[in-house]
């Protein structure tokens, strides 16, 4: 099989995923559907609201399966404070990742220190969780910009450079996923990059495995350091594995 093969390109992704409904009518019964597709399948970690934490917690201590929340969702907002409290009630309910949206605005109006203080109140607050930063690419659009906000979270702690929340009208792109990647190659340091929004195929695994290998090299990417998130996705997947 080669690279490109379906059935590699699942084997590959599934454990990269973080399985997601942050969809605005997700109920107790569809989390705990969505905790059974990431026992069954094995994925990376779930992605889930934060007043499900605590229910996702019960549904998958013991498992190795990750639990991961969204703060300052999905509209990047500038009050440092509230992040910081928010990401706190997170962490003390089970928590093990914070996916934190920048607050891309004030980036663009050129208020560079309102977005420092929003990751870095956060990063202070959860000192011991995976902190991802979703740069919203699709809004800042220029690959300055991108570039710019990726070494902006990197330098503030960020552990992960994650591309979108999935709300906006342009998600994920391969273009902004080689500005991430080429931004924690250049930083130095121990960084992942998780791309999320608009990933339902395969072939959309497929295209930013081969970006992850081309930039990094073919062993880079794993759980640790390479995720994608989906909701679509997980079908997909599991469907090429089991082919």
């Amino acid at each position: 099989m080669t690279a490109s093969d379906p059935k590699t390109v699942a084997a590959r992704a599934i454990p990269l995923l973080d399985l997601t409904d942050l969809s605005d009518t997700c109920t107790a019964p569809r989390l705990d559907a969505l905790c059974r597709d990431a026992r069954a399948g094995g994925v990376a970690a779930v992605c889930v609201w934060p007043h499900f934490v605590p229910q996702a917690m019960q549904v998958l201590t013991g498992t190795g399966i990750r639990i991961a929340t969204v703060i300052n969702f999905p509209e990047g907002e500038e009050d440092a404070a509230r992040a910081a409290d928010d990401a706190a009630e997170a962490c003390r309910d089970g928590a093990g990742e914070i996916d934190l949206v920048l607050p891309y605005r004030a980036l663009l109006r050129g208020e560079e220190r309102v977005a420092r203080e929003v990751v870095a109140s956060v990063r202070e607050t959860c000192p011991d969780t995976l902190l991802k930063v979703i740069l919203e690419t699709g809004e800042l659009r220029d690959p300055e910009t991108i570039r710019a906000a990726a070494d902006l979270a990197l330098a503030e702690g960020a552990d992960f450079l994650k591309t979108s929340t999935g709300k906006s009208p342009v998600s994920a792109t391969p273009e902004a996923a080689r500005i991430l990647l080429d931004a924690v190659r250049a930083s130095g340091r121990p960084a992942g990059v998780k791309i999320s929004g608009g990933l339902r195929t395969v072939a959309d695994a497929a295209t930013y495995l081969a970006l992850a290998d081309r930039a990094m090299g073919p062993e880079w990417a794993r759980p640790a350091t390479f995720r994608l998130g989906a909701s679509s996705l997980y079908g997909a997947l599991i469907d090429a594995r089991d082919a």
